[in-house]
């Protein structure tokens, strides 16, 4: 039993999730996933006034305003479940990269993409230190 704990505290330390660095990891992730589903994904999702705008301007339409709005709520709250974070902090990563991209080129608005790009870094950080629990969520389904 003690090697089954020495590997644990062996992987944890090694992927920077010590009691200081978890408790970072936590406060990113609800300050970003609370960010993403009360100032992101709601008003895409609740059709507010700028929101409608800006997809309209970009040429995206209520298709893709919804569909952004989904998954920003989706990620937002998986980076809320302990099992999900790593898998949703990639997504958001994703999202962000396609956000960056189009405040630069699509919007013309190249000082708004700081905005994503730091989320982005920081959901790299995220996903990099939970990979190990989403991975142990998922061998345990696999059992």
């Amino acid at each position: 039993m003690s090697t089954t704990t020495t590997a644990t505290t062996a992987t944890t330390r090694t992927a920077g999730t010590g009691r200081i660095a978890n408790r970072a990891l936590w406060t990113v992730q609800i300050v970003i996933g609370l960010f993403l589903i009360v100032a992101s994904a709601a008003p895409k999702l609740f059709g507010q006034e700028d929101a409608v705008r800006i997809f309209t301007e970009m040429g995206g339409g209520d298709g893709l305003r919804y569909a952004v709005g989904i998954l920003e709520l989706a990620g937002g709250i998986g980076l809320l479940l302990a099992p999900f974070a790593a898998a949703a902090a990639t997504g958001i990563v994703a999202l962000m990269i396609g956000a960056a991209i189009t405040q630069a080129f699509v919007l013309d608005k190249p000082s708004y993409v700081v905005t994503p790009l730091i989320i982005g870094a920081l959901m790299v950080w995220v996903a990099v230190a939970r990979r190990h629990r989403t991975i142990a969520f998922l061998q345990g389904l696999g059992r």
